[in-house]
């Protein structure tokens, strides 16, 4: 049986309330939930990490994922800290979701310097390999073109593996992810349904017989019959037509999926979903 995560906002708007909305994901049955690492901007958000950490702390049974860290944005060998550190406090919940490192405009205003394409790739493959490397050996070296760590030690080691999902979509960014990967999670917006068979095709390739767990990660909006269809990249419609279009998508071979809730009546949303979609798609 897959999983079932609900993609949870890290606004910190008057009225968001993000851990609320975490608690009530568990309550409905929710295996994950997930938020994105966008900080910076003028919409006021909290700092991913921190707010899941505060997430775990106020929930005690479903997963959190970061969907998916920018690469770019923290030291990896800083990164297998962190991991550690709250997988073990939360009692082995954490998901890591990483990624090459979205938005461009992030970087440069943060002063981090903007990654060409291939070296956010090259970036995302060594982290990888840091964190995995930290998290199992003593006194691990790595010598890798933008990351390094010299006779590093990290204690305590994880005592449960740690899952590490990439969001990925170009051609030696979908093959580091079959090689390395425990998990993909590829959005709708960015791989929708025509093109991401294929994708999904060449990580599987790349994986060799490796198991690597396939996650949609799909904003939906339950409503009016009338609003049924693919409109901007959102399955919306009556629960009826989204819990069929979804079980479409799980058909091109997606065990798991990541459901965001579009609208401001995110509670009902989750509800709705909890009572009448994941039900018939578990």
């Amino acid at each position: 049986m897959g999983m079932f995560g609900l993609g949870i906002s890290t606004s910190a708007a008057a009225g968001a309330d993000p851990v609320g909305d975490a608690r009530a994901a568990e309550e409905l049955g929710f295996d994950f939930v997930s938020a994105s690492d966008h900080p910076c901007g003028s919409a006021p958000t909290y700092e991913v990490w921190t707010m899941l950490t505060w997430v775990a702390a106020a929930t005690s049974r479903i997963r959190v994922a970061t969907r998916v860290l920018g690469v770019p944005y923290r030291s990896p060998a800083m990164v297998a800290k962190m991991a550690e550190t709250l997988h073990r406090f939360s009692g082995g919940r954490l998901i890591l979701g990483l990624g090459g490192g979205y938005s461009d405009e992030e970087f440069r205003a943060f002063g981090l310097g903007v990654p060409s394409p291939r070296e956010k790739v090259a970036g995302m493959e060594e982290a990888v390999q840091v964190i995995r490397g930290l998290w199992s050996r003593p006194s691990f070296t790595f010598e890798g073109g933008r990351y390094q760590t010299f006779e590093a030690d990290l204690e305590p080691k994880p005592e449960r593996p740690i899952p590490i999902w990439l969001g990925t979509y170009g051609r030696r960014a979908l093959e580091v992810t079959g090689r390395l990967a425990d998990g993909w999670i590829p959005s709708y917006g960015f791989a929708p349904p025509e093109q991401v068979t294929g994708l999904r095709a060449q990580v599987l390739a790349a994986a060799g017989g490796r198991e690597v767990e396939c996650v949609y990660n799909v904003p939906v909006r339950i409503g009016d019959v009338g609003d049924a269809g693919d409109d901007g990249g959102v399955v919306a419609g009556s629960a009826e037509q989204v819990t069929e279009r979804l079980g479409e998508l799980c058909g091109l071979g997606f065990g798991s999926m990541n459901l965001m809730p579009v609208g401001t009546d995110f509670r009902d949303q989750a509800e709705l979903l909890a009572q009448k979609v994941v039900p018939h798609l578990r």
